[in-house]
């Protein structure tokens, strides 16, 4: 049924376990601040509302303004999360998939940053070439929505369903097309993407299918975790006064997407690289499915414009490499 093996994909998370631990580090401390700033948030509102007669909505409003303050300043931080938590995962577990040691006196996050930092130079560069491949990536979804909504015997309902889910699985696949370029080790971050989703492109069923029972186990999970923290939340903001159940399912919503960022993503990510890189081994991209996204998506053109700006601007440039892309 599906094309990964789950034992390997297992011990290939325990051999990064360093770098787990760091992720969960990570994770757990912007849901620990989530906690914070919501909960002294509403503690100040409520002070501030027992002046007069408005103590509940001091504490509400006092409670927004903390979730939105930390969202914030998440928002401006989140290049850093790629560049430094997922990316630098990514670069550890290919060095593990394909059998390698870690280089000798390094540990897995100093290797990490350091395998990051060479192939992209600049945070922005990483996540403007994420968010490009997620914006290819979405043409399929469309597509495969377009395609699902003709199918006469599915009710509405179940093709929502399943076009929710295929939008879900997306989100590995793009860590996965970073994983290509961090293992072909190319100075062109834009073209070896580029050449990736192609590879994607032309073996979608294969990664649709896994990508897609991935998805149903990592929200099956996520929903277990979400209901074994709602109640330990439920008593910790019982001490700032709080007794409703809107801000509970909040914040337990965002510690269940912590643990799921942390420990249960990866073992999606790892299984889908390990199909990826097998499914892919020989293969060259397809002209003709090329074609078909540069018709589809314009994010894909940027993408290949980007290949030759960049391989231009590279010591000057080299007329062979921008011709064979732009020929490409």
């Amino acid at each position: 049924m599906v094309d990964f093996k789950f034992g390997q994909v297992m011990s290939t998370l325990w051999k990064t376990k360093e770098f787990v631990l760091f992720r969960f580090l990570i994770y757990m401390g912007i849901t620990l601040a989530y906690i914070i700033g919501t909960g002294t948030g509403g503690g100040i509102g409520y002070l501030v509302g027992s002046a007069g007669d408005g103590k509940e909505a001091g504490l509400f409003y006092g409670m927004v303004g903390g979730f939105t303050l930390v969202s914030g300043v998440l928002y401006y931080v989140r290049e850093y999360l790629l560049y430094l938590v997922k990316a630098g995962h990514i670069a550890v577990i290919v060095k593990h998939l394909d059998g390698e040691p870690m280089p000798d006196g390094k540990g897995q996050i100093k290797y990490a940053q350091e395998v990051v930092k060479e192939r992209f130079k600049e945070s922005s560069v990483l996540f403007g070439v994420d968010q490009l491949i997620k914006g290819v990536l979405k043409t399929f979804n469309r597509i495969f929505s377009g395609v699902m909504s003709f199918i006469p015997v599915l009710p509405q309902g179940i093709v929502n369903f399943v076009n929710a889910v295929i939008n879900m699985s997306l989100t590995y696949v793009d860590e996965v097309i970073l994983a290509y370029y961090i293992r072909n080790n190319s100075e062109n971050p834009w073209e070896d993407s580029r050449k990736a989703l192609v590879l994607y492109a032309q073996n979608y069923k294969t990664f649709l299918k896994n990508a897609l029972f991935l998805t149903i186990i990592t929200w099956v999970l996520s929903l277990l975790v979400l209901v074994l923290v709602f109640a330990p939340l439920a008593w910790i903001l019982s001490i700032v006064g709080y007794t409703g159940n809107m801000w509970v399912l909040i914040l337990a919503i965002v510690t269940a997407w912590g643990i799921k960022a942390a420990l249960i993503d990866p073992i999606a990510m790892t299984a889908l690289m390990q199909v990826f890189f097998k499914v892919t081994e020989g293969q060259e991209p397809n002209p003709e499915w090329e074609a078909k996204l540069e018709r589809g998506s314009k994010k894909f053109v940027e993408m290949k414009n980007k290949a030759v700006g960049w391989a231009k601007s590279k010591f000057g440039g080299s007329k062979t490499d921008t011709a064979q892309i732009e020929k490409q």
